[in-house]
């Protein structure tokens, strides 16, 4: 999936052999240990073989060898951690990092305070609004999504909140995002209600979607949470309960108490209970609307520039090791 949307945006993709460290149990620690050196020496030779100026490491298990890599070949190396707990990966690579970026001020205490800048999660100028969205007047297109792979649990949930609630079968339009997996089991699922869905493995033009979507039910990833406040959207979270550390709740429960957003706990979901938050605001719009300002108040449009800005100083003026 990676490589399609990069070639959609006219970017090479290069893979490396790696595997997940936490979690996999003791044979699956092993294994990653052991694909380490080779993951290193192939980030190393793609680097050579780029003439990379810089490195940008996001977390996750992709980014420790080409960090690394990085930092043995004396390229400037930049951590982005969007989350509000971070991940082992980025904390792990904070020494190596010539620069740190931030989205919460709370992940500043797991790295050198002299490297850090709080700036919010970057985003795609396709997000960028000029100026405030009008508020929604009424409850009449959802958004569905559960992270570009789908989540099946949230697909389940909706396809029951369908069928219990006459409401969102008779005035609500639905674009729902899959994944590939359970693409056909959904289609099918609301076209025996005779309900009006776009159905979708991955949607593409994100933006758009948003900007159709008077609410959202989605996941809770960093950067959905900053797109849904670029276009000041309402979202019903529902925190990807696998996340390590559990980043995706805290990121959730930060959105939620700036009323912004509400969280409904995977361990609480069910049709019943998704049906009856999304009934909730389509009878109380001014509540609703209210939620849309203060999500549309926590919005850092410049966060793409400052990261930026500040790669671009560092190329030119590299820091001395």
């Amino acid at each position: 999936l990676e490589g399609e949307i990069l070639g959609k945006e006219g970017f090479g993709f290069e893979p490396i052999t790696v595997e997940g460290f936490v979690g996999r149990g003791l044979v699956g620690m092993a294994r990653s240990l052991m694909l380490l050196p080779k993951s290193l020496w192939r980030a190393i030779q793609i680097l050579r073989g780029h003439r990379a100026d810089l490195v940008i490491g996001t977390g996750g298990y992709f980014s420790p060898p080409v960090v690394v890599a990085a930092w043995l070949l004396n390229i400037p190396r930049v951590l982005l951690e969007p989350n509000a707990m971070p991940g082992l990966a980025n904390r792990v690579l904070g020494p190596l990092a010539d620069r740190i970026f931030l989205a919460f001020d709370s992940a500043q205490s797991f790295f050198p305070s002299s490297k850090v800048k709080v700036i919010g999660t970057p985003i795609r100028k396709a997000f960028v609004l000029e100026r405030s969205p009008i508020p929604p007047q009424k409850i009449s297109h959802l958004l569905v999504f559960g992270g570009s792979q789908g989540a099946r649990a949230i697909n389940s949930a909706m396809l029951k909140a369908v069928e219990i609630s006459s409401n969102l079968r008779e005035q609500v339009t639905i674009t729902h995002q899959t994944g590939a997996d359970d693409l056909e089991r959904v289609k099918a699922g609301y076209a025996q209600m005779g309900v009006h869905a776009d159905v979708r493995p991955f949607l593409f033009d994100m933006p758009h979607e948003l900007s159709k979507a008077d609410l959202i039910v989605c996941r809770a990833g960093a950067s959905t949470l900053a797109e849904l406040s670029a276009y000041g959207k309402v979202g019903i979270l529902i925190p990807f309960p696998q996340a390590t550390h559990n980043h995706q709740e805290m990121n959730a429960r930060s959105m939620e108490a700036a009323g912004a957003a509400r969280v409904l706990l995977q361990a609480d979901l069910t049709g019943q209970r998704l049906a009856e938050e999304i009934e909730r605001w389509m009878s109380d719009i001014p509540h609703l609307q209210e939620m849309a300002r203060q999500s549309w108040a926590l919005r850092k449009v410049n966060a793409t520039e400052q990261m930026v800005n500040q790669c671009l100083l560092l190329v030119r003026h590299p820091v001395a090791t």
